[in-house]
């Protein structure tokens, strides 16, 4: 099938694009990278009337560290991620989630803030912000305003954004030391969506006791997942096989995946479990490699 027709803006700068979205309301799309958006427009699972892309507009597309926060530009590409030093310092987990995406030609155009943005759980940075704990940051008529990556995803394809309102930013806190993260998906085939996926960051002390935990999981619930009751249970207490082995039967329990061409329920869970013990390794490890 081919997308219905629509008109399509260029606008030059954010306030206009901001102004477009006002105009045209609900008939309009933010055209970003394009690789979420395009082929649901194909498919006619989205029919926009107005497609804006925003990729004119200037300073949209940066990674620095800035405050005690890594800023990332909305327009950021997956490659810009993949290939940051910056990011390689302080989060290790961004080279394991880029390298997972696709292929280096849809690395190449798509954007971390149009992934954030499309609010599908079977895409891979939602779990990753959220082990992170970030913050979105949305800007709009009235101007910025920033929003804790737990309220921003809250229904199927649905966030915190408002009609008019373009992400421009993340920003992530820069971690302790003795910190680590890792990133890990199941999947059929490369460049696949996940079967199931995991994205753990934690810090340790010098006793090995857990001063910080944030799990995040990959298309297997409606909307993307905190691992609530994994975080509760390791949270101040000395890192166990034990308590790793619980953390992850917490949240094998707790996501809700369904059954379909890449596995039952039943296989989702078991595979949740799994991945959880051995991104809370990788990640202890990274962690005690600083």
């Amino acid at each position: 099938m081919i997308a219905q027709p629509f008109q399509y803006e260029s606008p030059g700068t954010l306030q206009e694009a901001i102004a477009l979205l006002q105009k045209y309301g609900d008939e309009a799309k933010i055209l970003s990278g394009g690789h979420s958006l395009i082929p649901m427009m194909k498919l006619r699972f989205a029919t926009p009337e107005y497609l804006i892309d925003i990729n004119r507009i200037p300073n949209l597309a940066f990674i620095k560290e800035e405050g005690g926060h890594v800023r990332i530009g909305g327009l950021s590409r997956e490659a810009d991620l993949e290939h940051s030093e910056l990011l390689k310092k302080h989060f290790p987990i961004f080279a394991d989630v880029t390298k997972l995406i696709a292929d280096p030609q849809v690395r190449n155009m798509g954007t971390i803030g149009g992934n954030l943005a499309h609010g599908d759980a079977a895409n891979d940075h939602p779990a990753v912000m959220l082990a992170l704990h970030a913050t979105v940051v949305a800007t709009g008529a009235e101007g910025e305003r920033e929003i804790p990556i737990d309220e921003f995803f809250y229904g199927f394809y649905q966030t915190a954004l408002a009609p008019d309102e373009i992400l421009t930013e993340i920003r992530l806190p820069v971690p302790a030391h003795g910190t680590g993260s890792a990133y890990h998906k199941l999947e059929r085939k490369v460049g696949d969506y996940a079967t199931a996926g995991v994205a753990v960051q934690i810090t340790l002390d010098k006793d090995n006791t857990v001063k910080y935990i944030g799990i995040g999981l990959t298309n297997v619930n409606p909307t993307p997942l905190r691992a609530e009751r994994s975080e509760k249970v390791l949270f101040g207490q000395k890192l166990s096989e034990d308590l790793i082995a619980e953390a992850a039967q917490y949240a094998s329990e707790d996501c809700s995946p369904s059954s379909d061409l890449r596995g039952s329920e039943e296989y989702k869970r078991a595979m949740v479990a799994v991945l959880v013990k051995r991104m809370i390794h990788k990640a202890v490890e990274r962690a005690r490699q600083k």
